[in-house]
């Protein structure tokens, strides 16, 4: 204090021995002077390498002109690039390609059926005047409906009401998918291996022209009328009758309704890989000419089932779904070749298939036998319906009245005190053990 006031008046001041606060233990340390930072360029290079965060400053890019991109980058910069472009540029020329393949198929297709179309049916494809592209006409026959599938239309024929074609193509335009499909083929039955095929439906009148063929006036409907009215019945009886190369029966037993309900046979005038499918052998003798046989031998592996038909693909599960529609269906494997001349040996079963109904109608009338075998067959599929249709129909009553039991019982639990409800519930509980009881007694 009194070293203080001696500050104040300009008294001496202390000498740093004599500093306050310092014991004479520490004065060595006190009096010692500051250590100063000696720089080590070893350590702190160390030390940056040792911490990721405080890395060293990139080498400046030497200024260029903007348009000089070979003095600022090198090749190594666009490794990813030089894969992924011509990997792009590779799957754009295979999509391209494919496309234009698969069209000039379906082209070549047009033009060799196209003349037998134009010659069987009054309007074949889609355009102002039904002609085909080969007659000069300004419609087109096939329609794009995919990259892989085209679609035609034919009509305009006594006993046929039109005609559905189908081609199916293979995904040439999708590489990966389509070896995805074959490789899992090999291993899935379910899944089948990509095939190039035509599918083709005929759907006949069965005496409805009436019904089936539109008017748009008053005269077109008595025109109609006059012109049916000479034209002899189209009517023929209903059958199931196919004829199957061996490797597609499985498959169609299992994926059609229809084709489920016949017995399989061979028959004599077929070829050993063929099959006959048929509700009666009566119907096989009438419709297996030696024509149609030596037609299918002719077709060889290109063919794959010949089925004439009046019940659905899918099994009917309501009784209105078993109406009966007549239908004949061709299937057929397009060649791998796209000359005109590869379908030379299925030609002949195409014809035979446009004309099938013509010979359906003059032939197709079985005896009352026959018919009454065929129509026992659709009964007795349509009596599982009807009591599985019934089975639904009273479960459905059953749950109604239960519904409505339930919801009288709440009304009435409402309508209670506490003490009746209570003396309601134990009544109700004494109810269903007594039942339970019953029910055990008569197990045992």
């Amino acid at each position: 204090m009194g070293d203080f006031i001696k500050g104040l008046f300009g008294g001496p001041k202390p000498t740093p021995s004599q500093a306050p606060g310092i014991e004479d233990d520490f004065a060595d340390y006190a009096s010692a002077p500051s250590p100063s930072p000696i720089y080590d360029p070893s350590a702190s290079s160390s030390a940056a390498a040792s911490f990721p965060g405080s890395a060293t400053l990139p080498t400046p890019v030497p200024y260029t002109k903007w348009y000089r991109v070979w003095e600022r980058a090198s090749p190594s910069d666009f490794a990813a690039e030089a894969v992924i472009i011509p990997f792009i540029f590779v799957l754009a020329a295979l999509h391209i390609w494919g496309r234009r393949k698969n069209k000039r198929k379906a082209d070549v297709w047009t033009a060799v059926h196209a003349p037998i179309l134009d010659r069987e049916f009054a309007s074949v494809g889609f355009g102002a005047n039904g002609k085909a592209r080969s007659e000069g006409g300004e419609g087109v026959v096939l329609k794009e409906k995919a990259a892989n599938e085209f679609t035609t239309y034919a009509t305009g024929r006594q006993n046929v009401a039109f005609v559905d074609f189908k081609i199916k193509l293979l995904k040439r335009y999708n590489p990966l998918s389509l070896v995805i499909e074959t490789i899992i083929s090999f291993f899935f039955e379910s899944m089948k291996a990509p095939q190039e095929r035509l599918e083709a439906t005929s759907y006949a009148f069965d005496a409805r022209e009436k019904d089936l063929v539109p008017v748009r006036s008053k005269a077109e409907l008595d025109a109609k009328e006059s012109r049916f009215k000479g034209l002899p019945n189209s009517g023929y009886d209903a059958c199931v009758w196919a004829v199957v190369h061996k490797e597609q029966m499985k498959t169609l037993r299992d994926e059609r309704y229809d084709v489920s309900l016949t017995a399989t046979k061979d028959h004599k005038n077929l070829p050993q890989w063929a099959s006959v499918m048929s509700e009666s052998a009566e119907i096989t003798e009438t419709l297996l000419t030696k024509e149609l046989a030596g037609a299918v031998e002719k077709a060889g592996d290109a063919f794959e089932y010949l089925i004439v038909t009046d019940q659905p693909i899918d099994k009917p599960t309501k009784l209105n779904e078993t109406h009966p529609s007549k239908r004949v269906i061709i299937s057929l494997r397009l060649p791998s070749s796209t000359h005109p001349t590869a379908y030379a040996p299925t030609l002949p079963l195409f014809e035979l298939f446009i004309r099938l109904p013509d010979a359906l109608v003059a032939t197709a009338h079985f005896r009352p036998e026959v018919t009454r075998k065929v129509r026992t067959i659709r009964e007795e599929e349509m009596k599982k319906l009807k009591k599985a249709d019934e089975g639904e129909k009273a479960e459905e009553r059953r749950l109604e009245a239960e519904k409505k039991k339930k919801e009288m019982r709440d009304t009435r639990l409402k309508g209670l005190s506490a003490e009746e409800q209570r003396k309601f519930l134990e009544k109700e509980r004494e109810k269903g053990q007594k039942k339970q009881e019953k029910r055990m007694s008569r197990k045992a």
